[in-house]
């Protein structure tokens, strides 16, 4: 009978435990776990933006900038997962659940300037108001690891702005393809290499246009 009424026990169990290790770890009903929602929904649709203004860029000519748009995109999938793990973790014993959220989320698709622009304000208003006041919330509310996820998440998207920014800044005064001193340039598709002022319209190597040229920096 005992085994029989193990899983019964063990649900029940689940529900009724709020602190494990001096943190409470039932988000039901507080106001973390809308918060974490409105976090989960926002990197979600910033994923999907970013794919869509790296196709936007593709077509504009401008190769690295589409593949750090895609770079970005894997990093805010990352951060919905952080995100959703909190919820799951948070409300076992409650699933499935719906969780229902007042927000506003932003709708823009343009030019590859005015794509930047945007990502750089969402970027800096995650960083700068939503995650430190979620992470406050958390806090205050006893979710000191959820707090901690909201903060290093926050230094992230902070990156993401100052990337953008510079991005913003290459394409209004035009310097993606063009350098007033002479510098070393890498063709993406073949990793030829060259020095000068400016890109080649076609690489010598394997013919490919001067959109898929940056600047080419060791990092290692």
């Amino acid at each position: 009978m005992l085994f029989l009424n193990r899983n019964k026990f063990t649900q029940k169990y689940l529900k009724t435990i709020s602190r494990i290790g001096g943190e409470i770890v039932n988000l039901k009903g507080t106001k973390t776990l809308e918060n974490l929602m409105k976090a989960f929904a926002g990197e979600s649709q910033a994923r999907n933006r970013y794919t869509f203004y790296a196709s936007v860029a593709k077509k504009e000519g401008f190769e690295q900038i589409s593949a750090l748009f895609r770079e970005t995109a894997d990093n805010e999938k990352e951060h919905a997962e952080v995100f959703f793990k909190h919820i799951i973790e948070g409300m076992t014993g409650e699933l499935p659940v719906m969780v229902h959220v007042d927000a506003d989320y932003p709708v823009d698709l343009r030019g590859t300037r005015e794509n930047l622009k945007a990502a750089a304000a969402g970027e800096n208003e995650e960083w700068t108001e939503l995650y430190p006041t979620f992470a406050d919330v958390a806090e205050k509310e006893g979710f000191r690891t959820v707090a901690e996820s909201f903060r290093q998440i926050a230094k992230v998207e902070k990156r993401h702005e100052t990337r953008y920014l510079k991005l913003l800044e290459n394409v209004e005064t035009e310097k993606v393809f063009k350098r007033e001193e002479k510098v070393l340039w890498k063709c993406g598709n073949c990793g030829y290499i060259l020095e000068a002022k400016e890109a080649p319209e076609q690489c010598p190597a394997c013919k490919h246009s001067k959109a898929y040229f940056e600047l080419f920096v060791e990092n290692y």
